[in-house]
């Protein structure tokens, strides 16, 4: 007997030796947490002690530098996930070494846009993205006199909306995250302005068109009106729009999932307004966003075996629709997308993401991954802060951002 209770233990030893773990590093919280550890449990279950994702969180490291084979991040995170600006692998390389099939083309064409190079090869996985809408205070709308189903559609009616809410008590009517996202790059797509233009020398980042000088001003008069508050370029207005301080909130699609349930006010949905007075202005044409899992470069081919297996495994029908059910966060294929609904999202996400994450993908509207996008818009925060403090003009502003963007560093695609 004891002899055979050794075999047994060194077998087990022999497999739990075997089995390559890697470290998938993530920023996500509450309910969007919860299912990514329930997928993780799953995966590492099926793999029978063959292979393990070990999840860190990114609060808890102490040494960013100690660089994990996954990370799920935001472009304009890289700097807090790591503490530097590393290289990642390709996710068609990746599950090519893998020996995992990734069938491209069954992502929705915006999807596949959000994170895919010039050439078209997808280069993560769009596990957590969003869109850009109107988050509203139902309660502030009827305490303002405004009306609750018939939200604000253009900047126009923003405004009005605005002044009525500050005339009847509220000191915040509309506040915002993600600034660049929301209000240059999205502001930009929606009136057919590029974000990228070829010159002679190549391609120039192009955020400085009429378009968005126009904007940019609108909100600076709105600060020194109380229309409007800047609280920070990242996330730092959802906070401020969860607590009821700010009525209005232009946002990310997936902080619905949090406010559904909230119990201190009713809260509505509209898509991004537009300016209707722009010639072509197609108010549908926003860029999807966020988080993608990504692989960093330099991990041995057993760990890259593992990655493969993982995103494999993320794209298998049943659970990309289990993930957007329970985050809601966009569907990366169309077989998800009906997950939206069925988990009782916002009407207008679903109807916005019905629309446009089957339309095809186009050139130049967009920054792409490992392109600078994380810099431009960091340069971006940086030169707004300047019409904030109204020590420089909109165009100004955005002459200097475009100055310093297209600088020939920013613009080198990452090796």
């Amino acid at each position: 007997m004891p002899r055979i209770l050794l075999a047994l233990l060194l077998a087990a030893l022999a497999t739990a030796a075997a089995a390559q773990e890697i470290v998938l590093r993530h920023a996500l919280t509450g309910a969007a947490q919860d299912e990514l550890s329930t997928l993780v449990l799953r995966f590492n279950d099926e793999q029978k002690g063959r292979a393990k994702v070990v999840l860190q969180e990114l609060s808890g490291v102490a040494d960013k530098r100690q660089l994990p084979t996954l990370a799920l991040l935001d472009d304009d995170d890289e700097w807090t996930f790591f503490g530097t600006r590393p290289r990642f692998r390709s996710l068609v390389d990746v599950m090519k070494a893998g020996g995992e099939p990734l069938n491209a083309g069954s992502l929705l064409p915006q999807m596949a846009d959000a994170v895919d190079d010039p050439r078209g090869r997808v280069q993560a996985l769009p596990l957590a993205m969003a869109l850009p809408v109107l988050f509203y205070n139902k309660d502030a709308f009827a305490r303002a006199g405004l009306d609750a189903g018939n939200p604000p559609k253009t900047w126009a009616q923003v405004q009005e909306a605005a002044g009525k809410l500050f005339d009847a008590g509220f000191r915040c009517p509309l506040t915002t995250s993600r600034f660049a996202w929301v209000h240059i790059e999205n502001v930009a797509s929606q009136h057919g302005e590029p974000a990228l233009v070829r010159t002679g020398k190549g391609e120039r980042v192009a955020f400085n068109s009429l378009v968005e000088v126009k904007h940019l001003a609108r909100l600076a008069s709105w600060q020194k009106s109380f229309y409007f508050h800047y609280f920070g370029p990242g996330r730092e207005g959802d906070a401020r729009f969860l607590s009821g301080e700010c009525s209005m909130l232009t946002g990310e699609s997936d902080l619905y999932a949090q406010l559904k349930d909230n119990r201190h006010f009713a809260v509505g949905v509209a898509e991004l307004p537009y300016y209707e007075d722009v010639y072509g202005v197609q108010p549908a044409n926003l860029l999807p966003d966020g988080a993608a899992l990504r692989v960093l470069a330099g991990k041995k081919k057993p760990e890259e075996r593992v990655a493969a297996r993982f995103v494999a495994f993320l794209m298998r029908p049943e659970i990309q629709r289990e993930w957007v059910a329970g985050t809601g966060f966009l569907p990366m294929t169309g077989t998800a997308l009906e997950a939206l609904a069925t988990a009782g999202s916002s009407p207008a996400i679903v109807d916005s993401a019905r629309r446009r994450l089957s339309m095809p993908g186009q050139a130049n509207v967009h920054l792409r991954p490992g392109f600078g996008r994380g810099r431009v818009r960091a340069i971006l925060a940086e030169e707004v802060e300047f019409v904030w403090q109204n020590t420089k003009p909109a165009k100004q502003a955005l002459d200097n951002a475009m100055e310093r963007a297209n600088q020939p560093f920013f613009l080198r695609p990452r090796q």
